[in-house]
């Protein structure tokens, strides 16, 4: 397209995928945060816990100095802990929901406009009762944020059957929970992945368009699914153009040409829309943010 992509979205980048070594809330978060706040490449921004009061004090001065759109991302809060949403174990159930709780306080503190969360594991047989566990939290994340203010609370729409498992998970299930949730909040909505896709088995159109009503947020990146052998199988948001990989530039074209079709992408209410992309091994998370930047241009230029 020749107008710039920038009319239509906030380009944005998730800090703790592309420098992995915050994950888990430590690690050097302001010099990272800070290198990405220097980059007028991106104005949006997703960053998750730190641990350390100090570290987000400086964090939030960069991010209000650099002028960027923040976006807190609570999937380390769940993935690194093993906690789970939707336990149907009650108390497992409730630590879940006080760490999110947390995670909503410092989306505040930091200035963010949403978080996101993930769904849990769950068994086929007690599918149902997880996905009722999955409701009675997210409510109570909803109603806890909008008891402080407008932070909305978004569900990632993740595998269901390979790495993460999570129980939303497939399309039809996404928007029954969606239906279900905004009934009552209308601070709740859905997030698309482009590396969630291929893990999914459903193309751009399938994935989104029954959605496209409760759809507020996109990731675009990468992943290998062709063989549990091969190197950064399953989830791991490999670069793009990685080695057996499924997604480059003509599925961003796609996924973008969905996203646009339905009015997601727009000019007077840019969502943002943002790389999921970490390094494999030792690559240099610099020149793994330099291919994605390179990826979205090009696909841009094409749509």
């Amino acid at each position: 397209m020749n107008e710039s992509m920038y009319k239509y979205m906030k380009v944005g980048l998730i800090h703790f995928m592309a420098y992995p070594s915050t994950m888990k809330g430590e690690g050097p978060i302001v010099e990272t945060v800070n290198k990405i706040a220097l980059d007028d490449y991106f104005n949006a921004i997703e960053v998750t816990w730190m641990k350390d009061p100090e570290v987000r004090k400086e964090v939030k001065k960069i991010l209000e100095t650099s002028h960027m759109t923040v976006a807190y991302g609570a999937q380390p809060r769940l993935l690194t802990t093993g906690l789970n949403i939707n336990d149907l174990n009650e108390e497992g159930r409730q630590k879940a929901v006080a760490s999110l709780k947390e995670g909503i306080d410092e989306a505040y503190e930091l200035g963010a406009g949403g978080l996101a969360f993930l769904s849990g594991k769950y068994e086929e047989a007690t599918k149902e009762e997880s996905f009722q566990a999955l409701v009675k939290s997210t409510k109570e994340l909803c109603a806890y944020a909008k008891s402080k203010g407008n932070l909305r609370i978004v569900l990632e729409v993740f595998d269901y059957d390979i790495d993460k498992k999570s129980i939303i998970g497939p399309v039809e299930l996404a928007k029954r929970f969606a239906e279900e949730i905004t009934k009552e909040y209308d601070n709740f909505g859905l997030m698309v992945d482009l590396s969630h896709l291929p893990l999914l088995r459903e193309t751009a159109e399938q994935a989104i368009l029954p959605i496209k009503d409760y759809l507020v947020h996109a990731h675009i990146g990468n992943a290998v699914v062709k063989d549990p052998s091969l190197e950064a199988y399953g989830d791991a948001h490999p670069r793009f153009g990685f080695p057996n990989s499924e997604n480059d530039v003509p599925e961003l074209v796609e996924f973008l040409k969905v996203l646009k079709d339905i009015g997601f992408l727009n000019t007077q209410n840019p969502p943002i829309v943002s790389f999921e992309v970490k390094p494999w091994g030792d690559e240099d998370p610099d020149l793994v943010i330099a291919n994605a930047k390179r990826t979205l241009n090009e696909a841009w230029a094409q749509l």
